[in-house]
């Protein structure tokens, strides 16, 4: 018996940061976005839980999400090998959905019949956007990011990745937002997304990006370069580094990968 999934990336079409809450987190409004750009986990009945990695930088002790989340689900063990494709620490939650992936593939490889509540309740404490790759599309999101409603689908949007090698520490991005923005409402995305999302430039930002960019500039002038290259909207990801365009067509799209030069670029797509 084996199980091999994908394990999905994600983007933030909008990240708004509403305030400091009393138990030490940030009260969030974010809009997110599965993508195709996703890792492999293999999973295998074993004596002993044991995870292997493609990518020796990525620890493969109980630090790991991943092992968290088979400790967590009370499964019986595996060896789990996860092939990295997904940048560690750039913003598209790759150690996020691979939690989610375990859980989901270990509760169907030994017929748990863990209720979605149950699953909710394990993701969510394992991490704040862990939820959301249990539901993946799009979704709507509040709290600190763990509280969903599901949005109709911004699918098959062509997209460039700009994937930088400097890495933003989410607790450096917090540091620099000196101030808060005012939620924008559920009601005003699902509108938008029913005419085009990027419509409304006021929707589709991130409050991030502001400080980010002051430390890390060029990460501005990326940013602008998918602009310049034929993007509709081009924005950060999370708390960084990726960096997002959407493009109107592939060939759009195509094009300006080629002309993308001196950092690492890669395609990809809503689904």
């Amino acid at each position: 018996m084996r199980e091999i999934i994908r394990s999905f990336g994600k983007i933030n079409w909008s990240l708004r940061i509403l305030s400091k809450r009393g138990d030490g987190f940030h009260e969030l409004e974010t809009v997110f976005q599965q993508i195709s750009l996703h890792d492999l986990l293999t999973i295998e009945p074993s004596d002993t839980l044991t995870l292997t990695c493609s990518d020796s930088s990525i620890p493969v002790d109980d630090t790991n999400l991943i092992v968290r989340a088979a400790r967590a689900i009370g499964a019986p063990a595996t060896s789990i090998h996860l092939d990295k494709q997904i940048p560690a620490g750039g913003g598209l939650g790759g150690g996020s959905s691979n939690a989610a992936a375990t859980l989901i593939a270990l509760d169907r490889m030994f017929a748990m019949n863990t209720s979605r509540d149950r699953l909710h309740e394990i993701a969510s404490s394992l991490g704040s956007d862990i939820p959301f790759f249990l539901l993946g599309g799009t979704a709507y999101a509040t709290g600190r990011g763990e509280i969903l409603t599901p949005l109709p689908p911004v699918a098959h949007v062509p997209l460039v990745l700009i994937l930088p090698e400097e890495r933003v520490l989410t607790k450096d991005a917090f540091a620099a937002v000196h101030s808060y923005s005012r939620r924008a409402g559920i009601e005003r995305y699902q509108q938008a997304i029913g005419r085009d999302l990027f419509s409304e430039p006021e929707l589709v930002t991130n409050d991030f990006e502001e400080g980010v960019f002051s430390r890390l500039p060029q990460m501005g002038r990326w940013r602008q370069q998918l602009l310049d290259s034929g993007a509709v909207w081009a924005g950060m990801t999370g708390s960084g580094s990726t960096l997002v365009g959407a493009f109107a067509s592939l060939h759009s799209r195509d094009a300006a990968l080629g002309e993308i030069t001196g950092v690492n670029a890669v395609a990809a797509e809503t689904m």
